[in-house]
């Protein structure tokens, strides 16, 4: 048995493809995550934007985040997945620590950041239940440690 994470990969598709095309592209890439054995939590697609330098003689890429609970070991398959797609011009796979999770979560609570993506977002409702669940964890976890900083300053 293997312990589950939490990962998020961000890939830059061609952007000189139609946009079915790229959508076929983004279903295949998170049939294949599903099929792995992986929940995807969330998908948020960033959109066309201009890359920093040139890649491959292109200038464009479509942007794709994606945030889901898998197995480390298949991590590498995913990897490789991407790495042999051709029309995937780059990708960057990490773990999200818990941390950075609540930070996030801390944030969209407190308005000063309205989404992980500012552009179209797909949301699963296992990603909603995520956050809702998260959010009042942070909570709790603020109220407590406010309980304990009162009972500190009055002793």
């Amino acid at each position: 048995m293997s312990i589950r994470k939490i990962y998020e990969t961000t890939f830059i598709v061609n952007a000189a493809l139609e946009d079915p095309d790229i959508e076929a592209i983004i279903t295949k890439v998170t049939n294949y995550i599903q099929n792995l054995g992986a929940d995807i939590i969330q998908i948020n697609k960033w959109g066309r934007r201009r890359l920093a330098y040139p890649i491959t003689k292109k200038y464009n890429g479509y942007y794709v985040h994606v945030l889901y609970d898998a197995s480390p070991s298949i991590i590498p398959l995913i990897e490789r997945f991407l790495v042999l797609d051709d029309t995937i011009l780059r990708h960057l796979t990490l773990a999200l620590p818990k941390k950075l999770r609540e930070y996030r979560l801390k944030a969209i609570a407190e308005g000063k950041a309205t989404e992980i993506a500012p552009q179209e977002q797909t949301t699963t409702q296992k990603t909603e239940e995520v956050i809702k669940e998260e959010a009042t964890s942070v909570e709790e976890n603020v109220e407590q440690s406010n309980q304990t900083a009162d009972t500190a300053v009055e002793s």
